[in-house]
């Protein structure tokens, strides 16, 4: 076991539920938050066309690779990362003849920082802007995550027409936080603690969650990739302090009951069992029960982060779903 694994297991950052249950009480290191890392060198003057202005103002960075007769396969990111995290699954598909497109949500990435609209209604606006920039059609949208919320109300608000089948991958809907309606949901004392780890020092935070509970590094003979969590790490890092912060809110708070009901279109669920950032009994197994359309598989063993730990496993399931 490496460095990183000793440090969080020192550290013992979030390890049940939504893996932030402890983050009230996360030790740090220094009193000022660590500075953002340098942006990618992927950024610059050549990449420029590959925005979109949305309606109040903000640019949206997308990729858009592959044929532009495939049929569209559009992701949407977790929290707090960016289109990045989906290459591995841009290249899969795109090898198979599918045209692929990942944006970087408002204030994550290389797209602009805002001070406000970090929502999901914004998200799914968002995304609709890149949608209908590039005329997307018959398109199969996949988010992970915070993205699978983002997805699911992008499809029952703005894919009237334009959706085809949608993927689910540890999303949070149908609702994260506890409520009189929602009792086996997450107190919210585990956001807050997470928003307050986060303002003390976010670098630490960071460099924690990916090397603990997002990927299951934190598991009994787990052998943690340095390489896996500093992507991680360098992702969340060029996003924005106050986007992220806000999305918190956004991703733990909104309810997403009357958008599942409304899909229409196939859905396949994919979760892992031993997810302990979205636990799975609080997610996917309600989102099904909510969906009129759908395949729900649980994956044995696997983390949160199991597109990248295991994308064998995720991009073979997700092809054998949108060729059926």
């Amino acid at each position: 076991m490496d460095s990183n694994s000793t440090q969080a297991t020192r550290r013992g950052v979030m390890t049940a539920g939504l893996g932030l249950a402890t983050a009230a009480a996360l030790p740090v290191t220094s009193a000022t938050t660590a500075s953002a890392a340098p942006a990618s060198p992927a950024v610059g003057r050549a990449l420029r066309a590959n925005r979109v202005t949305t309606a109040d103002g903000v640019e949206i960075f997308y990729k858009d690779w592959g044929p532009r007769s495939g049929q569209p396969i559009m992701f949407h990111h977790g929290w707090p990362l960016s289109s990045d995290d989906w290459d591995t699954q841009l290249l899969f598909f795109m090898e198979k003849g599918y045209r692929v497109v990942a944006h970087d949500r408002r204030g994550h990435g290389r797209s602009s920082d805002v001070n406000d609209g970090h929502d999901m209604d914004h998200y799914a606006s968002d995304a609709a802007a890149v949608v209908e920039h590039l005329d997307l059609r018959n398109a199969i949208h996949v988010g992970h995550s915070t993205g699978g919320g983002e997805a699911a109300r992008y499809a029952a608000r703005h894919g009237n027409g334009r959706v085809a089948k949608l993927v689910l991958i540890g999303a949070v809907p149908p609702l994260m936080v506890k409520t009189p309606e929602n009792p086996g949901g997450l107190p919210i004392e585990v956001f807050d603690g997470f928003r307050r780890a986060l303002l003390e020092n976010r670098s630490q935070l960071y460099r924690d969650f990916a090397s603990g509970p997002f990927y299951g590094y934190n598991r009994p003979g787990a052998i943690p990739s340095n390489s896996v969590i500093e992507n991680w790490w360098r992702q969340a890092m060029t996003g924005s302090t106050k986007a992220q912060y806000d999305g918190i809110k956004a991703f733990s708070e909104t309810d997403f009951t009357d958008d599942l009901k409304t899909i229409d279109v196939p859905v396949l669920v994919m979760h892992g069992d031993d997810d302990q950032v979205v636990p799975v009994a609080d997610s996917a197994l309600l989102s099904a029960k909510l969906l009129s359309n759908n395949v729900l598989k649980v994956y044995k063993g696997l983390p949160h982060g199991m597109a990248t730990t295991h994308a064998d496993v995720i991009n073979r399931d997700i092809l054998e779903f949108i060729t059926a």
